[in-house]
């Protein structure tokens, strides 16, 4: 399968809750449009340290991650996010790769969005079963009898 690229836009999810409480602007809700690889593979999103900078996403943690080669390392994890693609939003946190890592949107962003790979068109997008916005899966758990 090819390489696939989206673009995506982040928003810092902070800044939307400091506007709706009137202490900044909308205008000062910073925002960005990312081209990013989508990766089904990765399990969350992940973005350089030059989108950290200019989004200035809240640091909520260190975790450590295991790399395609099987390396074990430590990135910041930071949000809140709000991402956005065509008519959908998901709310996610981001691991902050070293230098000019290439961003991807990895399965937990691209389950909430409601998108697909298209294998033929080599692109993302959203789910056709619902075009007009995103379903959530969500399985209820089956009850326990206890005797």
């Amino acid at each position: 399968m090819a390489v696939v690229y989206a673009d995506i836009t982040l928003i810092n999810a902070a800044d939307v809750v400091m506007a709706e409480r009137h202490m900044i602007g909308e205008e000062e809700i910073k925002q960005m449009t990312v081209r990013m690889l989508v990766d089904s593979g990765a399990y969350m999103m992940s973005i350089n340290r030059s989108v950290q900078e200019q989004m200035n996403f809240g640091f909520i943690e260190r975790r450590k991650v295991r790399l395609a080669d099987e390396t074990v390392r430590e990135f910041d994890v930071v949000g809140p996010i709000t991402v956005k693609f065509k008519n959908r939003t998901a709310g996610c946190n981001a691991l902050v790769l070293e230098d000019e890592s290439e961003c991807l949107l990895g399965a937990i962003p691209l389950e909430e969005l409601d998108v697909l790979i298209h294998p033929l068109r080599q692109e993302l997008i959203v789910n056709p079963d619902h075009p007009y916005g995103a379903v959530l899966k969500m399985k209820r758990a089956a009850k326990t009898v206890i005797a």
